[in-house]
């Protein structure tokens, strides 16, 4: 660990100790190593006793950066796994994280513009209306159309703050990877280089703005999702431009029923949007915590879900999304044999794997959560023993899975959050079974042609002149293979001759050495020898010539 990385990990021990951290630890799980080395730095003093459990962590995400605040973020939506208390903390992380000077956002904005506010936007509130660990957002009118907007600005030299923290994790990953053999399953330096490209993309908000250009197209015309519009025009790396949105927040669900809300297809279309954007369009937001998502006022009976802060998405190529799609299938129709076969063919575990073990081992864990609805479910526990499951089997962790699970778990979350009864299976196998329908049998070879005819009408006329190249490379082909084999034909010849001489010279030598120990035989024995010379001498040409 190089110095810089020592002073981070020293400032992130010393905010954790000074907001009392180490106090919410149970005694009986404080070894005396770690009980000596927390009074070893005696200067480091808890500075709130006063301070609710809740409130100490979540000033300590906070001190500690934007990482931290999202892995809080993460933590909020996860109710079922966290005292009450302390995940209503955690909820400030979405969108109230201390903001920075509203000067300096306007600063910020007509730098990366390269003009006074005053000539693009009108009535400017340089009070944030919301901010959260990475960027704020301020609300201003757009002078060419009076339009509302909101426009969304980096926080001034966090890119700093995610590197040493990067950098941070990035060693101990390293160490972990090197002195714990058991984590190589975990594969700790992959997972971790996939969050730095992910956290950095977020930090580039022309990619955040093309991110949701995409996502809006996807979605046009939908009932389930909207998308506001992004003014690509006035976006820059540190600043965004998009359309200004009233909604209700997704966590507020006093305001939800009180509007009247129908919450079962309010969560029902939940999960639908989720399965869409991953088999659909392999293309999913992957941030989805309560800050970023809000319901529409109008139509409470119809509601419409609103995704805002598209800066983590993540994409699936088609080997993964099948997998995936026919694991779920297997889970939900229990035909745990299959997925211990499939684990095992995407090598997602070794190819040694006994099928029969592991499909008991999965049938031990995943059976008794259903059946259930959706409030009687944790899924957090549930995770928790398909790891340890995974770790008798040296399952290992699949890097570009890892937002997949992450989204999965907001998304349980949310569910959870609005309609406890929800059964999150029953509502995902059937669009899985259509999407599954479409991927395999007439149907997917239709699409395929259909697909495909254009550019096979487009090659059509090309199609003569290609066989006619094919055949004649393959008798080009056929003339080398046919020269290329009586060469090696010839190779072979010349050195099983060359082994022949090498032997008898071999077997001549034994024979001299024997007769010259013989005095009425030395002559023999110096002809043997003479022989032996020349048989070695004729083998090395033979070697030699090809």
């Amino acid at each position: 660990m190089t110095p810089k990385e020592f002073k981070r990990l020293y400032r992130i021990v010393a905010i954790l100790l000074e907001q009392g951290i180490d106090e919410l630890v149970p005694a009986k799980f404080q070894p005396w190593p770690g009980r000596l080395a927390r009074r070893s730095l005696f200067w480091l003093k808890d500075r709130a006793p006063q301070r609710s459990r809740g409130m100490r962590i979540r000033l300590a995400f906070e001190a500690l950066g934007p990482i931290f605040i999202k892995f809080g973020q993460m933590l909020s939506t996860r109710r079922d796994l966290l005292p009450p208390d302390i995940a209503e903390e955690l909820a400030l992380l979405q969108d109230r994280v201390p903001p920075f000077c509203g000067q300096a956002a306007r600063r910020q904005i007509e730098q990366s513009l390269g003009c006074p506010i005053e000539t693009l936007f009108d009535d400017f509130d340089e009070t944030p209306l919301a901010s959260a660990s990475i960027a704020q957002v301020h609300t201003a009118r757009l002078r060419e159309n009076d339009r509302e907007i909101v426009i969304k600005v980096i926080r001034p030299d966090i890119e700093q703050t995610i590197e040493a923290d990067l950098r941070l994790m990035t060693a101990l990953a390293r160490l972990v990877a090197r002195f714990i053999p058991s984590s190589a399953r975990l594969r700790p330096v992959e997972v971790v280089e996939e969050y730095r490209k992910t956290i950095l993309d977020e930090l580039n908000l022309m990619r955040e703005a093309a991110n949701a250009i995409q996502l809006r197209r996807n979605f046009t015309g939908s009932n389930a999702l909207y998308v506001p519009e992004i003014y690509s025009e006035h976006c820059r790396e540190q600043v965004l431009v998009m359309e200004r949105i009233y909604g209700i927040p997704v966590s507020d669900i006093e305001a939800l029923e009180a509007n009247g809300t129908n919450m079962k297809l309010l969560a029902e279309r939940g999960v639908e949007v989720f399965f869409t954007q991953v088999f659909r369009d392999s293309f999913f937001h992957a941030d989805m915590h309560p800050g970023n998502i809000f319901v529409a006022r109008e139509h409470p009976e119809d509601p419409l879900w609103i995704g805002i802060d598209c800066g983590i998405v993540g994409t699936l190529n088609r080997e993964d999304k099948r997998y995936l799609a026919e694991n779920f299938l297997a889970f939900f129709n229990r035909d745990y044999r299959k997925v211990a076969e499939l684990h095992v063919e995407s090598g997602w575990v070794p190819a040694d794997t006994r099928v029969d073990e592991f499909e008991f081992a999965i049938r031990t864990v995943l059976e008794p959560i259903f059946e259930k609805p959706l409030s009687e479910i944790s899924f957090g526990h549930v995770l928790l023993n398909l790891f340890n499951t995974a770790r008798r089997f040296d399952m290992q962790v699949q890097p570009q899975l890892v937002l997949l699970q992450k989204t999965l778990l907001y998304v349980e979350g949310l569910g959870r959050q609005l309609y406890p009864q929800l059964d999150l299976w029953q509502t995902a196998k059937p669009f899985l079974e259509h999407w599954m329908g479409e991927q395999v049998g007439p149907k997917a070879v239709w699409n395929a042609i259909r697909d495909k005819a254009p550019f096979w009408a487009e090659k059509l006329p090309e199609l003569p002149e290609l066989v006619y190249e094919t055949l004649r490379q393959a008798r080009s082909q056929q003339r080398q293979f046919d020269h290329l084999f009586v060469q090696f034909s010839r190779h072979n010849r010349h050195q099983g001759q060359a082994r022949y001489l090498l032997g008898v010279g071999a077997s001549l030598l034994l024979v001299g050495v024997f007769l010259l120990t013989q005095k009425q035989y030395i002559a023999w024995g110096q002809i043997s020898l003479a022989g032996t010379g020349l048989c070695w001498l004729l083998g090395w040409l033979k070697a030699r010539s090809h």
